[in-house]
């Protein structure tokens, strides 16, 4: 297959394409910096294509009528959002909307899958909520995301994509350096501390964060490429991908176990802003996914998999 990554430099981008790219796929990997072709995809280096371009002014640039699949993962993250509004609404909704109609009348009936976020949620909310819950957003992120989705719901009624549109949740554990995201430091409380450095931690023991492992969102985003069209209702394309709910507590507890205790020193506890605060108090900790599980989508894996997972890629690294 040809398929075409937005917001191909992030992280979420690489991990896909490098699966892509072991799985023999033909992948243009696009961002407003020139992406690279994950090291460990070097063997089907041949089968990748970099572009830069900014999707807001040049959408046509990225697009063909050979292709045959879109991923749509380009964005600025929640806080990033919320920090520089204008930015938030270039990227995350005027530029995907220039996308979209460049796809229309490019590679119409392209396959389509849009990675949204559990942002679209905010209170009041239902014990356990689902793709049929009411979007109530409490951050620009969030509202982008919904206002996208509703597109897309729109095209895909109309024929010109066939679309799946994946409301993620926080994904663990990202390497690299902190992020925009307003969910940053739930990843930050296991990847700091494990390269001895040290992590802001702005939530008490009893908060709880709605996960999903970066082995699981990989699988669960190919998974997307194979399941037939009506598997929805062509007006309503939202699926919830699966997660699992944990404490602060029980995720520093499993540091602890694969780290040792040495490694809590690293945790240094510091209120968030008001307005960060606000965000993430509103984010539900867990949902309804019978949708999703319905569909042929993965459950997720145990935490402490998750954090042994990256554990081992820092091993490998030092070897």
């Amino acid at each position: 297959m040809k398929l075409l990554i937005t917001g191909a430099g992030g992280f979420v981008g690489q991990a896909l394409a490098q699966d892509l790219l072991n799985d023999g796929h033909k992948v243009i990997l696009t961002d407003i910096v020139e992406p690279t072709i994950p090291q460990v995809a070097s063997n089907n280096y041949h089968n990748a294509t970099c572009i830069t371009a900014d999707l807001h002014d040049e959408p046509e640039a990225v697009l063909s009528k050979d292709l045959d699949a879109v991923y749509i993962l380009h964005g600025i993250m929640s806080a990033g959002s919320e920090h520089d509004f204008d930015l938030g609404y270039r990227v995350n909704l005027h530029s995907t909307l220039r996308l979209l109609e460049a796809i229309r009348n490019i590679c119409p009936g392209v396959r389509l899958i849009y990675a949204s976020s559990c942002a679209a949620y905010g209170l009041p909310l239902p014990p356990m909520p689902s793709e049929a819950t009411v979007c109530t957003p409490q951050s620009s992120y969030g509202i982008q995301k919904v206002m996208i989705e509703e597109v897309i719901n729109d095209y895909n009624r109309r024929g010109h994509v066939v679309a799946f549109t994946l409301r993620l949740p926080s994904i663990m554990v990202r390497p690299g350096k902190p992020t925009q995201a307003a969910s940053s430091w739930m990843s930050g409380v296991i990847r700091e501390p494990l390269q001895g450095k040290e992590s802001i931690l702005p939530c008490p023991d009893d908060f709880k964060c709605w996960l999903c492992s970066v082995k699981t969102l990989v699988k669960n985003m190919k998974l997307a490429l194979t399941f037939p069209g009506d598997c929805m209702p062509p007006h309503i394309r939202q699926v919830l991908l699966p997660g699992i709910t944990e404490t602060v507590g029980s995720m520093l507890g499993t540091l602890k176990e694969v780290g040792g205790e040495e490694v809590l020193k690293f945790i240094k506890r510091e209120d968030a802003s008001t307005e960060i605060k606000a965000m993430i108090d509103s984010w539900p900790f867990e949902f309804d996914i019978s949708k999703a599980l319905g569909i042929g989508f993965a459950p997720d894996q145990p935490f402490r998999d998750t954090v042994e997972d990256f554990a081992k890629t820092l091993k490998d690294k030092s070897a």
